[in-house]
């Protein structure tokens, strides 16, 4: 073993660790993110047919009806486990929102949320083969989050979502989004 006490294989064997640790970040298997947002809301003045207060006075405010879920799905584990409910709300406003309750996944490098063109399977490598929509990095793998929806996002199309690891090209979990509540 004469070779591991020449100083350039140390410095080799320390830089490809460095690399290592860096890529596959090991201590995200033990780290917990949760987060719990509420579920969104939009406020709506109230209209009582008074003359508008002036802008130092506040306004009667009424909450706005709930949100309309418009597809919905459960997650199914892939590369890890995972599991939770996805729903795409539509809001009293028009607005859309990708809302992740109850999720359960491990913690990752690099995890983010795409909605898809891809059925859901049993298989992790389907999702950047279509097309998707990145609505964002994963603000959590524990717990309830809201991801807003562009306008012009073709929700005919999008029909499943994943939480996917951008640097490895892998699906942790997914969930078919099918019309209607669940």
């Amino acid at each position: 073993m004469r070779v591991l006490r020449h100083p350039a294989t140390w410095i080799a064997v320390a830089v490809v660790f460095g690399v290592a640790m860096y890529l596959f970040q090991p201590w995200r298997l033990f780290t917990t993110v949760e987060v719990n947002e509420p579920l969104p809301e939009v406020a709506v003045a109230s209209s009582t047919g008074a003359t508008p207060a002036p802008a130092t006075v506040p306004r009667a405010v009424s909450p706005a009806p709930a949100p309309e879920v418009l597809r919905s799905g459960r997650f199914v584990t892939h590369e890890h486990r995972t599991s939770g409910v996805a729903r795409v709300l539509r809001l009293a406003d028009g607005r859309r929102v990708l809302r992740i309750e109850g999720l359960a996944t491990s913690d990752g490098p690099d995890l983010r949320v795409w909605l898809s063109d891809q059925p859901v399977t049993d298989s992790w490598r389907n999702f950047d083969d279509g097309r998707y929509l990145e609505l964002g990095d994963l603000k959590g793998n524990k717990g309830d989050a809201n991801y807003p929806i562009p306008a012009d996002a073709d929700l005919d199309s999008l029909t499943s979502v994943s939480i996917w690891c951008k640097r490895f090209s892998v699906s942790f979990g997914a969930a078919a989004l099918t019309a209607g509540t669940r």
